[in-house]
């Protein structure tokens, strides 16, 4: 191995080592998982055991978290949804990227020297919050479906729209501005010409690719996908100088009314998450202690000056808003830290010869030192209110309950929407269940759209498609779908996940029946059982039988098949109570105790 890549395996091997080390322990204490990462990278990185050779580097394949996890976003959001928030993002959202920036720019004229050329374009910097941090924290606290996780997150989408005229306000103020650098009103009208063709995209290209590949049935192809759409939309972005996360964000939201949306999602996941804690560790990692040890008596005044400025204005803002005073408070405290953008504002900045590199440490190093105490302050705000209730009116099935939806029915995961999986899905829609439905043949789905249902693409026989599709709030599971499938391979992982789903199959024949039984599933119904009798029945009644034999033979019939069973599943063997089966030559009289033998033909 080249001494380059046993450099980068050292790093590697730092990062998961510290990760599997520092995340428990915080977590464990409760301090959550944000803080462990932080405290990882700060361990391997320059300042302590210097395991990481370039931070910089790991951070910029650290923001594909931060893209990774727009997405996502934006597939939880459909755009009926975020237009009704609307009011929160451009109003709410603009407000405080104005005030927070002006006030921190006073501040900071207060605190230093500056000249308020640069005060102004560190100010408006700081005046932006961590997307990445405080959507993890509000997915720790299961608060983003609240009202409270929807008003934070409206003004952090705004805050990613905000960073094209940031942008803009640095270049017009530098002190060697580039001849070759877009006038910020072309590049705004490049922003929304490149969100207009990924809408035009994602409608025309994507979601047919999308079908086809699943037509196809390559997982792998399907995950490639999934990470190419991402990629591409952040691609599109960052080629015109603009916030791939921003990029990421309305790929999601083309994709959130799509029946792709959960198996994107699932699949999306494992890497958001691994990213997302790459993405924390390195922001531990490039904080520089010597700054801080430097200058600490100005490092502690404006960490202090930013969580002051800003937990004020937000707080005052969310009150104006409507919110209550305890979670206004709180909400300013959730969104008082700085942000990731922070660190490229800050570098073009630098470049723009507006403030010095020592300048820009400095205020890179409160910005880390504020991230990383959010969640310290959000754990003691935390006990002033109590836990938020998940929205109750959010559009979708997969979302909330329906409007017609009988909440003491709860939510039910039908998995197979074929022939049987119709049905099961049509009666529970009588009694007013909340059906999430999940298939993975595109056929079927797009055959379901004509009748007004919506059936979501995937496997749902996979732990993380059945998270994606809210398992963890459903009551009960339907597996209706066709086949032999093995019960304690799919089972297993699914109970330890949601240990509250009662479990009801579909089973393909008798031999499937009892390896769904031995692996105690709540029901298990033969898919052809019922179905056979009632052809035998009409049989009989060709055969002009009268009715209450007819009932006596159905009945007769049951009881023995449920005795064969019983003796199949205790005893392994699929002969036993082969006694209990009707033979040719004897008939079966209802009102005997038993079978009488055909009376032989008269020998002509």
């Amino acid at each position: 191995m080249t001494e380059g890549g046993s450099g980068y395996l050292i790093e590697t091997v730092g990062y998961l080592a510290a990760a599997v080390v520092m995340v428990p322990l915080f977590v464990r204490f409760k301090l959550g998982a944000v803080l462990g990462y932080l405290g990882a990278g700060i361990l391997i990185g320059p300042s302590v055991l210097g395991l990481l050779g370039d931070p910089e580097q790991t951070s910029r394949l650290a923001e594909f978290g931060i893209v990774l996890l727009m997405f996502i976003i934006g597939l939880e959001l459909k755009p009926s949804r975020l237009w009704a928030l609307r009011r929160d993002i451009f109003g709410l959202g603009l407000l405080q990227v104005v005030l927070c920036g002006l006030a921190l720019t006073g501040v900071l004229l207060l605190l230093t020297s500056m000249s308020w050329q640069a005060a102004l374009v560190v100010g408006l910097p700081l005046g932006l919050s961590s997307t990445a941090l405080v959507m993890q924290l509000l997915e720790e606290r299961d608060l983003t479906n609240t009202p409270f996780g929807e008003r934070a997150f409206s003004m952090l989408l705004f805050q990613d729209l905000a960073i094209v005229p940031l942008l803009t306000v640095v270049a017009a103020l530098s002190r060697v501005p580039d001849p070759d650098a877009m006038p910020g009103w072309l590049q705004a009208l490049a922003t929304v010409g490149a969100i207009v063709v990924l809408v035009l995209g994602g409608r025309f290209l994507l979601r047919p690719g999308l079908r086809q590949l699943a037509l196809f049935g390559a997982r792998e192809a399907f995950t490639a996908a999934a990470l190419l759409t991402v990629l591409a939309a952040a691609l599109l972005m960052a080629s015109l100088g603009l916030s791939m996360a921003l990029g990421a964000f309305v790929a999601g939201v083309i994709l959130a009314d799509s029946p792709y949306r959960h198996a994107l999602e699932a699949d999306i996941e494992p890497f958001r998450g691994l990213l997302m804690g790459l993405f924390f560790a390195s922001v531990g990692a490039l904080l520089d202690f010597s700054v801080i040890r430097d200058q600490w008596p100005l490092v502690i005044a404006l960490v202090i000056a930013v969580l002051a400025t800003k937990t004020l204005v937000i707080g005052l803002l969310a009150r104006a808003f409507g919110s209550s005073w305890l979670r206004a408070f709180q909400m300013g405290l959730l969104l008082a830290q700085g942000g990731e953008f922070g660190f490229v504002l800050f570098a073009s900045a630098q470049r723009g010869l507006l403030i010095e590199p020592q300048a820009a440490a400095l205020f890179s190093a409160v910005v880390t030192v504020t991230m990383a105490l959010t969640p310290l302050l959000i754990r003691l705000a935390a006990k002033l209110n109590p836990k938020a209730q998940p929205r109750t009116d959010l559009d979708g099935p997969d979302a909330a309950p329906r409007e017609n939806a009988d909440s003491s029915v709860g939510r039910v995961l039908l998995v197979g929407t074929g022939r049987v999986g119709q049905g099961v899905a049509q009666m529970l829609l009588a009694r007013g269940a909340d059906v999430v439905a999940i298939d993975n043949d595109p056929e079927i789905i797009d055959v379901s759209k004509l009748f007004g249902n919506r059936v979501y693409f995937g496997d749902g026989r996979r732990v993380d498609i059945l998270r994606a599709a809210g398992a963890a709030e459903a009551r009960l599971l339907v597996f209706a779908i066709d086949g032999k499938w093995d019960p304690e391979t799919v089972l297993g992982p699914i109970r330890a996940a949601f240990p509250q789903l009662e479990i009801v199959a579909r089973a393909f024949d008798r031999v499937h029946l009892l390896d769904l039984l031995r692996a105690d599933v709540g029901v298990a119904v033969r898919e052809m059982f019922d179905g056979s009798i009632a052809l035998g029945r009409a049989a009989l009644t060709a055969l002009d039988t009268d009715s209450e034999t007819i009932a006596a033979i159905e009945a007769e019939f049951r009881s023995r098949d449920a005795e064969r069973l019983a003796l199949q599943l205790v005893s392994g063997d699929q002969l036993s109570g082969a006694d209990r089966l009707f033979r040719p030559g004897s008939v079966f009289i209802p009102d005997a105790l038993g079978e009488i033998p055909f009376e032989e033909a008269p020998a002509d």
